[in-house]
């Protein structure tokens, strides 16, 4: 059943409502000894009542928790904690400051839960893979989660058509990535914690939450060699925390520069088997295949190289985009994600890791959007040195065919965030590729196939976000949208994992690691990208790790022709989808026109628009709609300490 394949964890409040909201859960067995239990796939921490404090199912991360007295640290991330860590941090941290600097020490791939001075307060990772969400709940008040559906559940809460019209659109830009598809369901900002304060003495209803900053990004003022070193150092603590200690783990290897750099830097933890899997391409002019097998060349040439198994798997059974749809139902993600049409292809690669004995899997995702650089930044780097950013810019100009005035226009343009919010959706054709890229973000096109209700509500969330005056992550133009590449990048590597779930095999990204992105931001803009250089940060921090044979690629492999490809070989499947569509009931899509594009695969119109987030918000719709089972277990009253 969907929803039951999933880990999650909730935070309960102190209360006999918080206790009965637990039975609503899977949770341990009642007969399991009053100490900390894992009965069943499910541990529950326990207030100092016994109540259950959290309730979670960690199917494939740790669960670490330490109590001292009335303060209590838990830690939900690849790796458990060790005992010794945990005091240390939380021994002496009087304060949530005081706690924060001491988890800086910690790769960031964490859930943090703490109970300190009479709060409770809860963050995720400022990347944004680890999130937050909250709810309140009628009887015991507020509850929160990592899982949106999970509060749904248990709130009764109902689908929000306006969240679901917006992720119709490919791209969802902060503020609006926030909406979260049920209401009443709250998501706590990336880099923002939530703190819960309890009931006064006296008192039955704890205030309502609020939220707190608890991240701020590092100025780029390190130059490239010290912040080369950083990187280099926080990327091995990454996949040391992932995979430190494992016998048989394995790899994406692409050919990319970022697949082959986690591949050196998985073989560097030395284990026993590292099995590398490489999709070969159909497109002849592909570059990624001979670049797979000379990494491989490579680290098979040095004597401490673990057992290296190199599979290939032919083009040929490589599944197209848009193959098997019916099979999204195994997971229920957090929101429909525009890579939904490329589980099958995403899930023969993972059963392959997983046959050939695999125990972790380590993917380069999040390597574009941290090491290539956007135009935007250009934006930052003018205010500062403004004859090194033209410089700089009038290079990439002549790559992408900028013409010179619109390019000045734009570097000049100096319009807020909330009046590019106002303008970020239109009914015009999309932008032209000679479009100078320099705003707060991507403008985008409402799709033809979209109903005058769904454009409605899609324009009134982004003109109702821009009459709100929506801050931007950063005050400086190209830093926020770094930032938000990346927390976008990591809500579409969820899918990855939840497959990974499904299957049995854990699979990691330790580019979304907080203290990667850190590293990256901290470096000077004018070091960190280049339009001369391929990823020229990534380069110099894995010289020692990576052949130099191997960072010497600047080229970059891409997939389009089996998307559209995929768009002639299943649009039996795509008809079958539109039939009886969900998103038509809601009053969303027009299903009619849904349905002659798919007998018109090729049609100017699926080249002009994509039609991947429209896939991937009708088959995530028919998931979502009975994604949970009934109660069947209640919890214990264990407490957690050691």
């Amino acid at each position: 059943m969907p929803g039951l394949l999933r880990d999650y964890f909730v935070v309960l409040p102190d209360s006999v409502a918080g206790h009965a909201v637990a039975g609503q859960l899977p949770a341990p067995d009642a007969t399991a000894p009053a100490t900390t239990a894992v009965v069943g796939d499910v541990l529950t921490v326990t207030h100092p009542s016994g109540r259950p404090w959290v309730v979670a199912r960690p199917l494939v991360r740790k669960v670490s928790h330490l109590r001292r007295g009335d303060d209590a640290l838990v830690l939900i991330g690849p790796d458990r904690v060790p005992e010794a860590v945990l005091a240390g941090l939380l021994e002496g941290a009087r304060d949530r400051a005081g706690l924060e600097r001491r988890l800086a020490r910690l790769p960031g791939l964490h859930h943090v839960l703490a109970h300190l001075s009479g709060e409770t307060w809860i963050r995720g990772t400022a990347s944004g893979l680890r999130r937050i969400y909250h709810a309140r709940h009628p009887e015991a008040g507020t509850i929160a989660s990592d899982r949106p559906a999970v509060l749904a559940h248990l709130t009764g809460a109902p689908l929000d058509d306006g969240a679901l019209a917006l992720r119709m659109l490919d791209f969802l830009p902060h503020p609006l990535s926030r909406r979260v598809l049920w209401r009443g369901v709250h998501e706590t900002g990336a880099g923002y914690g939530l703190a819960l304060p309890v009931a006064a003495p006296g008192t039955a209803a704890a205030p309502g939450p609020r939220e707190y900053r608890w991240w701020e990004p590092p100025p780029p003022e390190l130059p490239l060699a010290e912040g080369a070193r950083r990187l280099g150092d926080a990327v091995a603590a990454s996949v040391r925390a992932h995979i430190g200690g494992l016998d048989r783990i394995s790899c994406e290897l692409s050919g990319g520069l970022d697949s082959t750099t986690l591949t050196f830097a998985a073989r560097a933890t030395a284990p026993a088997e590292l099995s590398l899997l490489t999709v070969a391409a159909r497109d002849r002019y592909s570059e990624d295949e001979m670049w797979a097998r000379r990494a491989v060349e490579e680290a098979r040439s040095r004597d401490s190289a673990p057992a290296l198994a190199h599979h290939i798997i032919p083009a040929d059974q490589a599944p197209y985009f848009y193959a098997d749809l019916a099979s999204t139902s195994a997971e229920l993600n957090d929101e429909p994600l525009p890579v939904a049409p490329g589980r099958a292809r995403a899930h023969l690669l993972l059963g392959r890791a997983h046959a050939a004995g695999s125990r972790y899997h380590l993917t380069g995702y999040g390597g574009d959007e941290l090491f290539l650089g956007l135009p935007h930044a250009y934006q930052d780097l003018f205010h500062g040195n403004p004859l090194t950013a033209w410089n700089h810019l009038s290079g990439l100009r002549h790559q992408l065919g900028w013409p010179l005035l619109p390019t000045l226009k734009a570097l000049l343009d100096r319009s807020t965030f909330p009046r590019y919010l106002a303008g970020a959706v239109t009914t015009e054709p999309q932008p032209v590729t000679r479009t100078p890229l320099l705003s707060w973000g991507v403008r985008q096109s409402l799709r033809p196939w979209f109903t005058d209700h769904a454009n409605a509500l899609i324009t009134e969330e982004f003109r109702t976000a821009a009459a709100e005056r929506a801050e931007p992550i950063d005050r400086w133009r190209g830093r926020h949208v770094d930032i938000d590449a990346v927390r976008m990048g990591a809500r579409h590597f969820q899918a990855m994992e939840d497959i990974g779930m499904t299957i049995g095999l854990p699979v990691a990204a330790p580019f979304y690691d907080d203290r990667v992105l850190e590293a990256t931001l901290a470096v000077r803009l004018a070091d960190r990208i280049s339009p001369w250089r391929y990823k020229p940060l990534l380069v110099e921090a894995m010289r020692g790790v990576v052949p130099d044979a191997l960072l010497a690629r600047t080229t970059k492999d891409h997939m389009s022709s089996d998307e559209h490809q995929g768009l002639r070989e299943h649009a039996p499947e795509l008809a079958g989808l539109w039939t009886g569509s969900r998103l038509a009931e809601r009053g969303l899509v027009d299903a009619r026109h849904l349905l002659r594009l798919a007998a018109e695969p090729f049609s100017p119109v699926l080249v002009e628009h994509s039609i991947s987030s429209t896939v991937a918000g009708e088959t995530w719709l028919r998931t979502a709609e009975n994604a949970w089972p009934p109660p069947d277990r209640t919890p214990t009253t264990s407490e957690a300490s050691r």
